[in-house]
């Protein structure tokens, strides 16, 4: 009988809500021994577990830095409650878990996957403290370990242009498409338009824009924001503003895996996201493919990864600006007609974006790496 190899899959984050993390563990799990390592579980418990205890500190970005040497610390500590467990390949996520791979790395004699998700050095350059401490950190952290990585994927292939350009590597595209979800387009209500949009929240998303979008909709339109809730002062403002707003609700959010079988019911999924900075305007996130599971129509600004998709597959608007305006006249001038074409594309694209699709793509890659 041939041994099973170990994987280590590294994130310094809560693992229960990282579909990109949920879908590699169920990609590599018949084939492979697979250890994870976050502030908490995953939500599938089809692998070992190392929780990384978060330490008491203020939250925020400047901590991501200053957490770096407790983490290391408890990660070791937690490492030598598995005895003489070693790894075979160390799946680093985001470029700031790299020092540590490639310590375990040397220790076990193992590969480094990095999955790179965003293009992280630029990816918070909206805010004063990225743009003048953590993206000298990062770009040189970027400098230090990349060309010594084994492989590198990303979400899509403009961030993958930008760190070849950048950091002479090579990176495959594996997207954030959610598995298939074997569901039909519903049929629209002519009179109330069910638009919805789902995700955390974030002052650099600019969630209000969508709330303020409803004010320029005729009154068939209804919009619903499935948030993730926090004790955030910029979430206490979205819920002030959907309150005063007849046609906004806020919603509970569902489980990871049932989005698609959620959002369903609804007619359009909105995301309107600003591109204020390279990894937003690059962006191609999770809630994109889950839309097309749900079968919803498609309503989103010009991104140009986004965009690629929506047009491609005629599954929905992309509006000729970003601005609110420019958006809600798309939307108005949409008929329950459209709508269901835009639904039914949907429904035919959905066989063909989904993650059982990039399954090979990663065993190939890791079964190479193993070799």
């Amino acid at each position: 009988m041939i041994k099973r190899k170990n994987v280590l899959i590294i994130k310094f984050s809560r693992l229960e809500n990282q579909p990109r993390i949920y879908r590699q563990i169920h990609f590599l799990k018949d084939f492979y021994n697979v250890v994870t390592a976050g502030f908490n579980e995953p939500r599938n418990r089809n692998s070992r577990h190392i929780n990384i205890k978060i330490p008491i500190t203020k939250s925020g970005l400047p901590d991501k830095f200053f957490w770096n040497l407790p983490l290391i610390n408890t990660f070791l500590k937690s490492l030598t409650d598995l005895g003489k467990q070693t790894f075979d390949l160390v799946i680093a996520h985001d470029p700031f878990t790299l020092p540590l791979s490639f310590m375990l790395a040397k220790k076990s004699g193992a590969k480094v996957l990095l999955d790179a998700h965003e293009y992280t050095p630029r990816q918070y350059e909206d805010q004063w403290i990225h743009r003048y401490f953590f993206m000298k950190i990062w770009d040189l952290l970027c400098r230090q370990y990349l060309p010594k990585t084994d492989a590198i994927i990303t979400v899509c292939k403009g961030i993958a242009e930008e760190y070849n350009k950048n950091y002479g590597v090579h990176c495959e595209v594996i997207t954030n498409a959610s598995y298939y979800s074997d569901l039909k387009p519903q049929t629209s209500n002519e009179n109330r338009i069910k638009i919805i949009y789902h995700g955390a929240v974030h002052p650099s998303r600019r969630t209000e824009d969508m709330i303020s979008l409803i004010d320029h909709l005729d009154d068939r339109f209804h919009l619903d924001l499935m948030l993730v809730k926090d004790s955030s002062r910029y979430f206490r403002k979205l819920s002030e503003l959907a309150e005063s707003h007849p046609r906004v609700t806020i919603r509970d959010p569902a489980p990871m895996p049932n989005i698609p079988e959620t959002i369903n019911a609804y007619d359009i999924g909105l995301f309107l996201l600003s591109p204020e900075t390279f990894s937003y305007r690059m962006a191609l996130p999770n809630k994109l493919f889950e839309f097309i599971q749900g079968r919803l129509a498609i309503a989103i600004w010009p991104s140009p990864e986004m965009a690629k998709i929506v047009n491609e597959y005629d599954c929905g608007i992309v509006s000729e600006d970003f601005t609110i305006e420019s958006m809600a006249k798309q939307l108005n001038s949409l008929s329950t007609k459209d709508i269901k074409k835009f639904k039914m594309n949907s429904h035919k694209a959905a066989g063909y974006l989904c993650a059982e699709n990039n399954k090979d793509i990663l065993l190939n890659m890791v079964e190479k790496l193993l070799r």
